[in-house]
């Protein structure tokens, strides 16, 4: 914010006058670049879903998708970069919710795709002719508003059944520790990964010294992933923090949904201090284990087993919490 002095009362009517003069241009001026995801989202989300098309980075840039130039108009006077688009994000939602309607074919998963416009449907290995052709057929009359891709692997969870590094365990389980949250009372709280409770492992603690850290309180597998362990031994102080791997710690300060392109970081048990970015911001993901997963965010980062619940982020900010890969 900044403070104005008025050190000579005197002349604050001739310099108002001044200012008044010199300043009347500025109703035309351009306005400040938009430069955070949540204002553009907002700006998108004024435009309605008919006119837009989601919020990208585009060679660094944050872009507001639209579908007509008064809706681009629009986002420039909000100084927003805009680019018009052919599909509507009603449309590539209506999308993506009929491919749900086919959640249970494993090694697969769509999402929308801001940056191209299109529903990105990946098909891994394993899935049958069959299965395949279901797809297919929900593809076939959506022209180039959907894109089909074959990929190689599988689609895991990424919790373990072994020990090794750094990270949290129950009974032969090891997974990663999220963010640290607290209530309104003041109660501290570890987020991580739901699949990592299957099992009844409801009990954790450090990997390092077996020091007990709590207990789940609650757990989501399907359709979400995700875990609230209790912070149930006083003798541990959960911080605000995300741990590197040398020992460095970095302050999370708040939460946001993540953008398509936007660069991320993330930390794991088993592979850690990795920088990606967000390729699918909304996905739905179905695991070789059977379980259908809603509105998960695809990125570039590589995991491996033990990964499980780890954080994601971009500078202090909290994005996500690992749950599996390819």
């Amino acid at each position: 914010m900044r403070r104005h002095r008025m050190h000579r009362a005197g002349i604050l009517g001739t310099v108002g006058g001044l200012l008044a003069v010199l300043m009347a241009p500025s109703a035309h001026a351009a306005p400040a670049p938009l430069t955070d995801p949540a204002r553009a989202a907002a700006v998108a989300a004024k435009l309605g879903d008919n006119r837009t098309a989601g919020v990208y980075y585009k060679n660094g840039q944050l872009v507001v998708a639209v579908t007509d130039q008064a809706a681009a108009a629009s986002v420039r006077s909000a100084g927003g970069t805009a680019e018009i688009v052919r599909h509507s994000a009603a449309q590539l939602d209506s999308i993506h919710s009929e491919l749900d309607q086919l959640a249970g074919i494993p090694n697969t998963s769509w999402g929308v795709d801001p940056s191209s416009n299109q529903v990105t449907v990946k098909i891994y290995a394993g899935v049958s002719a069959a299965d395949r052709a279901r797809i297919e057929r929900v593809a076939a009359d959506q022209g180039d508003a959907v894109r089909i891709e074959s990929r190689s692997g599988k689609l895991e969870r990424t919790a373990y059944t072994m020990r090794g590094g750094l990270g949290i365990v129950s009974d032969d389980w090891l997974c990663t520790a999220g963010f640290n949250v607290q209530n309104s009372s003041g109660e501290k709280f570890m987020l991580t990964a739901g699949h990592c409770m299957v099992g009844g492992n409801y009990t954790w603690y450090r990997y390092s010294g077996n020091i007990k850290l709590g207990t789940m309180v609650d757990w989501e597998y399907e359709p979400g992933d995700w875990a609230i362990i209790d912070y149930t031994n006083p003798d541990v102080t959960p911080y605000g923090t995300v741990q590197y791997k040398d020992g460095s710690e970095g302050q999370i300060t708040n939460s946001r949904w993540v953008s398509d392109g936007e660069k991320v970081k993330r930390v794991g048990t088993v592979s850690q201090d990795l920088d990606g970015m967000v390729l699918e911001p909304s996905t739905t993901v179905n695991y070789t284990d059977g379980a259908t997963l809603y509105n998960m965010i695809e990125t570039s980062l590589c995991v491996r087993h033990g990964d499980s619940g780890g954080p994601m982020f971009t500078g202090t900010t909290a994005l996500g919490i690992n749950s599996g890969g390819n």
